[in-house]
Formats: structure tokens, sequence, C-alpha cells
């Protein structure tokens, strides 16, 4: 089985100047933890994730360490939204993704997703983004195939 077996064609992508607030959005109110960011011709330039936007209203280390008074009021950390929610998501997103294949086979997929610690991989067929596979995907294919569930 094949990353073309199993992929999302109806992929969801986030436009480079899409902002903080507007991505969020899209993920929301599309059911979806993560997505593509695409630049305005179509290429995929980064992923962006719920992960990457929660870590936004986190302090790095250094910054921690170095005013940690800064950082303990709870209340006052979660006014970095509103701080930040029309900063544009290429500041935020992973400009780095591992794609894969329509050829990769499914528990390469998988591997690939628990070695890098992430649940969706876009699929590049030609330079082209024309899907997406995240782990559920793998995970239900494998026990509908081989426990034979329904």
């Amino acid at each position: 089985m094949k990353a073309r077996d199993i992929m999302n064609t109806e992929v969801i992508t986030i436009p480079e100047k899409s902002t903080y607030e507007e991505t969020a959005r899209i993920l929301h109110e599309n059911g979806i933890s993560g997505a593509p960011v695409v630049d305005r011709k179509g290429r995929m330039i980064g992923f962006i994730s719920e992960k990457d936007l929660l870590r936004v209203l986190y302090p790095y280390y250094r910054s921690y360490y170095k005013r940690p008074a800064d950082y303990t009021d709870a209340e006052k950390r979660e006014q970095k939204v509103k701080e930040i929610r029309k900063n544009t998501i290429i500041r935020f997103m992973k400009p780095k993704v591992h794609c894969i294949d329509v050829e990769t086979p499914i528990m390469r997929i998988g591997a690939i997703m628990l070695a890098r610690n992430v649940t969706k991989l876009p699929v590049i067929e030609k330079d082209s983004l024309v899907g997406i596979v995240s782990r559920g995907d793998i995970y239900r294919k494998i026990l509908k195939d081989h426990l034979e569930l329904a």
C-alpha cells in the first residue's frame, strides 16, 4: 500500500499572507490540526500546525531565563494572542517540511512520522502538492485491512 492509496486529495492550504488569526480560524473551521502554507502560485513553502500556533504564546527558554517575572502571569500570557493576531503566518510556520512521494509505502510513512514527531505529511508528485497523509489515515487503514475492522 502506498501514499496514493490513503492520501486525502482535498488539501486545505494556508495562503502565505494569512495572519495568525486567519490561520487559526481556517484550522478550527475545517477541523484540522495543521496545513501546508502556500505562496501565491500555490507552491508549498512551509507547514503550520496547532502546536506551532500554541508555541508562539509561550516564551523561548532564553527569554524566560532572562526575565522570568515577565512570563509568570498566565493571564498576561493569554494577551499575547491579541498582540500577535495580525502577524503573518509565514513568521510562525515551519519552512522546512518533510514531504513524501505518492509511491512512498504506508509503513515507511508511519516510520517517518514517528521519527520526525509529526502527524501529517504532504504528498508531492512532480513538484506539486497532490495530497496529505495523516497518522489517523495510516492507523485506520492498517486496522481495517489487517484486523478486519469496519
